[in-house]
């Protein structure tokens, strides 16, 4: 892989819904559009920031259409989300990811049933062999509950033999991110958690896939444009600045909250799936003075 083609912020999409509860295309283009415009280097599509777990299996290949369909400028990344509990089902959505013409697939281990490193190792070599496109590990233990061991032989294989062509590290286990590394250089590597998006740069990411990036992306190049004029205290000051908001967004409930900043924004994406929570008023309020005060450089620009 050219791990240059991947680097940057990938902007973890929030699904975007019609008023009859349907899928909008016009609005998901429309939200992809801005966060071009804003600096995007691309898209993961149907992940957890798209409620991927929460549509049926048509409403998901449906969304993998409807990112592909957007007229996306040269050099932008689709990454397809494919994660399922059975291999059978990830392989549907792999192929219909690589029908599509995405640049890449991404998939969690299989989940609920703990299948040991033998059986996650299997499962992504049967994604593999029936679909010749770039996979990549979507660590996210605190979602799946299975913590991936980068000790096992197993495990090591699909990680330097081809299998794997790189990591999301949606867990704050930074030494564990490294130690990835280290066992294949050639791997491209994600920082997941907006919130330690500096200390995963540092520890040798190649960028990052963010749901709060759906809004917050002229704040995290702005981080980046600090660490790499190794402007560290600022760059610090400015994590700390996106922390705040992410603290905020997770005591709302991070994927409506989301979603509500994207509507004073003018992209009106509807609200997340049952059972998701509706904002309260006073949540709506907590979110945008906490907007207000973390992020002026769009504040001025938002309907409230």
């Amino acid at each position: 892989m050219d791990r240059a083609k991947y680097q940057g912020f990938l902007t973890a999409a929030v699904t975007a819904y019609d008023p009859d509860h349907t899928l909008s295309e016009k609005t998901a283009h429309a939200l992809m559009e801005k966060n071009i415009r804003e600096g995007a280097r691309g898209f993961l599509i149907g992940g957890s920031s798209g409620e991927g777990p929460l549509l049926s299996h048509q409403e998901r290949e449906r969304q993998l259409e409807i990112a592909a369909s957007y007229p996306r400028p040269e050099g932008i990344l689709l990454m397809g989300a494919v994660s399922a509990f059975s291999t059978e089902e990830a392989i549907t959505y792999a192929k219909c990811a690589d029908r599509l013409g995405y640049d890449a697939i991404i998939s969690t281990v299989p989940y609920y049933y703990k299948f040991g490193s033998k059986g996650i190792a299997g499962y992504f070599r049967d994604i593999r062999e029936h679909v010749d496109r770039p996979l990549f590990l979507y660590n996210f233990p605190g979602n799946t509950g299975i913590e991936i061991d980068i000790e096992d032989e197993s495990i090591q294989a699909i990680l330097q033999d081809g299998t794997i062509s790189g990591v999301k590290q949606t867990s704050l286990n930074l030494y564990q991110m490294e130690r990835i590394r280290s066992l294949n250089p050639e791997l491209v590597i994600y920082g997941g958690y907006d919130e330690v998006y500096l200390g995963a740069r540092i520890l040798g990411a190649d960028g990052a896939i963010g749901s709060t990036f759906n809004f917050t992306l002229p704040l995290f190049l702005e981080i980046e444009r600090c660490y790499q004029s190794r402007e560290i205290e600022k760059a610090q000051k400015l994590q700390k600045r996106a922390n705040n908001i992410m603290q905020t967004l997770v005591h709302c409930s991070l994927f409506p909250s989301i979603k509500y900043v994207l509507s004073l924004e003018g992209i009106d994406c509807g609200p997340c799936r049952s059972p998701f929570p509706v904002l309260s008023e006073d949540q709506k309020a907590c979110i945008r003075a906490c907007i207000k005060e973390n992020m002026p450089e769009i504040w001025k620009d938002l309907n409230v």
